[in-house]
């Protein structure tokens, strides 16, 4: 089924982030750059882990962030091409309030020659899959420490960003931690996680052992299971631990991920980590859907439309790809939840379906998910006797929406069969 996500991101902004800047670039070379097309105000560089430099710019209006955004957006630059985004006007990017790196200050001279430390090789970034850990609540403050120092420290060694979900699930026994970096980064600051939770487990006497727990979608985990548990037996005997992984019924459709819960020394749990971790990865990689992005509509449009095609399981996965992006390149308020536009085609046929008799189904279908449902009724089918229904909401708003329209597009697909398999046998007698 061909899904049509609309990106509804605010783009008139004065303000851009621009990423993948070569680690060598003079001051000299990006200003002559970014001056081409209007005044820029201010240019400062965000502190980042990421080899090549980003850095913030603010033009004196819009229409020139506009003109630099259009021409800037793939630039190449010393075999780079530069990766440009709006930050909107009342959002800063995370980290440009935390001082600078390298090369640039406040508009003005660099303090050294270059965005980046001279000589620095350029890595080649593997696909973002974030290790999601799951650690007992009481532990949480040991590992953030006093004012986040300890958290900093493990996130400043091993070169990794690091969120702690410490809002979700209020009063829960356990909470999530998600960190963002190389796969030898993640393993890195596991390690640094594990061995804080062992210390304050010893020094409060609340625990003889801390297991590992991962949080995996619930698509990779058959996968690294394997065929009669094969895989998961082979992680255990090359590193002398335990795995046991959570059950079907504790999923949800607001909790898609099973909790994989390792046992063991310390060293022996991180070099299982790595065995799971590259099997998660391995499975992403290979069931990651297309997409494409459909040119504006307009030259000023605000929005953009990113085609998604592929199975439900790869949907769900692409379109987490694109709500977290948009959070994390601050579209959307630290307290304010990503909202996207999803469009689906369906049959024409079925739209009156997913409607109901005096859009009972429709409000249902709202209620229950918290999204926005839209199934507009003058709407005049395409080419392929198809029309778009609208989604808006969080993600798993979203996905729960789908999820009940591809049921009901599954009924009728069903009942029309049967339809035709009576029809067939009535002329047959």
């Amino acid at each position: 089924m061909d899904y049509r996500t609309r990106l509804l991101m605010t783009h008139w902004s004065r303000k851009i982030q621009i990423r993948n800047i070569p680690p060598q670039l003079r001051w000299e070379v990006l200003d002559g750059l970014l001056a081409q097309y209007g005044t820029v105000e201010n240019c400062e560089q965000v502190n980042t882990d990421s080899e090549t430099a980003v850095v913030n710019v603010t033009y004196a209006n819009r229409e020139q962030t506009r003109q630099a955004i259009m021409k800037l957006n793939g630039h190449q630059l010393e075999n780079h091409a530069l990766k440009v985004s709006y930050i909107p006007d009342e959002q800063t990017v995370q980290g440009a309030e935390n001082g600078r790196r390298g090369g640039f200050g406040t508009r003005g001279a660099p303090r050294q020659g270059s965005p980046v430390a001279s000589g620095a090789p350029v890595k080649q970034q593997p696909v973002d899959i974030p290790l999601r850990l799951l650690v007992p609540t009481q532990y949480v403050g040991a590992i953030i420490g006093k004012e986040g120092a300890t958290i900093r420290n493990i996130t400043k060694q091993t070169q990794s960003k690091i969120d702690v979900h410490r809002k979700e699930n209020a009063g829960a026994a356990e909470k999530a931690i998600s960190i963002h970096s190389t796969p030898e980064g993640c393993s890195a600051a596991c390690k640094m996680i594990l061995e804080i939770m062992q210390k304050e487990a010893k020094d409060t006497k609340t625990a003889d052992e801390v297991p590992l727990k991962i949080l995996a979608h619930n698509n990779f985990v058959g996968r690294l299971i394997g065929k009669e548990g094969r895989n998961l037996k082979k992680v255990e005997q090359d590193t002398e631990t335990k795995i046991t992984i959570s059950s079907l019924q504790d999923l949800t459709l607001y909790n898609p991920e099973r909790t994989i819960t390792v046992k063991g020394s310390i060293e022996n749990c991180c070099r299982a980590e790595q065995e799971i971790m590259k099997k998660v990865r391995e499975a992403y990689e290979n069931d990651v859907a297309a997409m494409s992005i459909a040119p504006p509509e307009t030259p000023d449009s605000k929005v953009r439309m990113v085609i998604i095609t592929g199975p439900p399981e790869a949907q769900f996965k692409a379109q987490g790809r694109i709500y977290g992006k948009l959070k994390e390149e601050n579209f959307f308020g630290p307290k304010e939840e990503v909202k996207l536009e999803t469009h689906i085609r369906v049959p024409a046929s079925a739209a009156g379906r997913v409607i109901g008799k005096g859009g009972k189904t429709v409000n249902e279908l709202q209620n229950l998910t918290a999204a926005e449902v839209v199934v507009p009724r003058d709407q005049t089918p395409d080419e392929n006797e198809q029309v778009i229904v609208k989604i808006i909401g969080h993600f798993y708003a979203s996905q729960m929406a789908q999820r009940k329209i591809r049921d009901i597009l599954a009924q009728v697909k069903q009942q029309h069969q049967k339809g035709q398999n009576s029809q067939t046998q009535a002329r047959r007698k």
